[in-house]
């Protein structure tokens, strides 16, 4: 396999190109994605695949001998808690084994994907967060010694570069996370969100897999899918409706329209055809006329850099 794949099928020049957030939960099936991507760039769409890990990095913490910790942020929602030592579990995890294997992956159904995480050329940088405001049987508190940050910097040349070269980068946490004193660290980072930076940092449709079919208005009655938002109004619908997980990842689309991404897709993983299908329009639909530029929940997300799934 060689880097030029990026004209095979002649591919329409206006198309934008694609970045593809795979979960790390076991319930979803990446076989369905890799073939998806592998069809996408032989027909000369570029695509950039991020991934998450939470239920490996959780084992790999297990294994060697701690216990993952979860803490509740000042706003209610639940994050990793990642010191120094669970840090080092969730780089072997994520850059380590499964963006190798991810990548062994795409390369076997005859992509050319490249592996990187976060740290590498910087590709996602911001400010490390040491501490996180957290409650404790009900008090705030202040937890030290965290290793998370918020992306502020996507370097976009080094993805167009390997795009324009016919290679599908293949991006994990951790990120490069710099500190007061001009240092580097890697650091924990949410997947959802660096998908989200990724994408509008290249103007790409954004596809968010996952283990449901969309945001649902009942989060318990899949036949309650909501198919689109087009307008605020719609969108505040949606940010309504999502619980849990799904809260965010509607941030995360949220924050990649507002960024510059033209579409976010909501999406199952486990469908056939996941992504050819949602960008056919299967799942929930967020178009960038729903974002009205404001980013209410910009407070909430600072405070919780933690969550990595």
């Amino acid at each position: 396999m060689s880097g030029g794949q990026t004209d095979a099928g002649g591919a329409p020049a206006d198309e934008p190109p694609v970045v593809v957030k795979i979960g790390g939960a076991k319930a979803v099936d990446p076989a369905g994605a890799v073939g998806d991507v592998a069809a996408l760039a032989a027909d000369g769409r570029s695509v950039v695949v991020v991934h998450g890990g939470s239920t490996v990095v959780d084992e790999t913490i297990e294994r060697l001998g701690m216990e993952p910790e979860y803490v509740e942020s000042a706003s209610g929602v639940t994050g990793r808690f990642t010191d120094a030592d669970a840090m080092e579990a969730f780089t072997m995890a994520m850059a380590g084994k499964l963006n190798t294997e991810l990548t062994a992956l795409f390369r076997e159904a005859g992509v050319d994907a490249v592996g990187l995480s976060g740290v590498d050329g910087g590709l996602l940088s911001g400010p490390r967060k040491s501490a996180v405001r957290v409650v404790e049987d009900g008090k705030r508190k202040i937890r030290r010694g965290e290793h998370s940050g918020k992306i502020e910097s996507v370097n976009a040349d080094l993805l167009a570069g390997l795009l324009a070269d016919g290679y599908t980068p293949v991006v994990s946490p951790p990120m490069e996370g710099t500190e007061s004193d001009g240092g580097v660290t890697p650091v924990n980072a949410d997947a959802d969100r660096a998908a989200a930076a990724v994408a509008g940092a290249l103007g790409a449709d954004l596809v968010l897999l996952t283990d449901v079919a969309g945001v649902y208005a009942d989060p318990d009655d899949p036949d309650t899918l909501i198919e689109s938002a087009a307008t605020p109004a719609d969108l505040e619908a949606i940010e309504d409706a999502a619980e849990g997980f799904m809260g965010k990842k509607v941030m995360a689309a949220t924050e990649a329209l507002s960024g510059g991404s033209g579409r976010v897709f909501i999406a199952d993983a486990n469908a056939t055809d996941p992504i050819l299908a949602a960008l056919d329009g299967s799942g929930t639909t967020i178009e960038q006329s729903a974002v009205d530029g404001t980013d209410e929940d910009a407070e909430d997300a600072e405070e919780t850099e933690a969550v990595d799934a």
